[in-house]
């Protein structure tokens, strides 16, 4: 008696089950996120199309052009309400890439139209 196997069918469910197992491995393995250096800053900066400026340059872009500067502070509800910046809007942004490019239509009534302003995330 000889069994037959049908290897194209067999494939799937290992092709399935190995899925299954590295999705898991993935998302159930501890990660010790790893302290941000400003390295990290200026390469996401750089990556991301925007410039960084100190303090004193804000200062100064903002007496420069006021009423044309929106101040958008990215931290977190409770850390706005805590203190910031005068004139400052509050729209909360995780610190991870994704998180801009999900929230971006909830950004667009805030910066709206003038194209002219300067936008500074801080």
């Amino acid at each position: 008696m000889s069994i037959h196997i049908n290897k194209k069918r067999l494939l799937i469910p290992i092709a399935l089950a190995l899925v299954s197992v590295g999705a898991w491995w993935q998302t159930s393995r501890s990660v010790t996120p790893r302290e941000s250096t400003w390295d990290d800053v200026t390469e996401e900066a750089k990556s991301g199309g925007y410039r960084l400026i100190s303090g004193n340059e804000l200062e100064q872009l903002y007496e420069k052009r006021s009423g044309k500067t929106l101040l958008v502070d990215t931290r977190q509800e409770w850390e706005f309400a805590a203190g910031h910046i005068k004139t400052a809007v509050n729209f909360p942004i995780e610190p991870v890439r994704w998180s801009a490019w999900w929230k971006k239509a909830d950004l667009a009534p805030i910066l709206g139209p003038d194209k002219d302003r300067v936008v500074i995330f801080y």
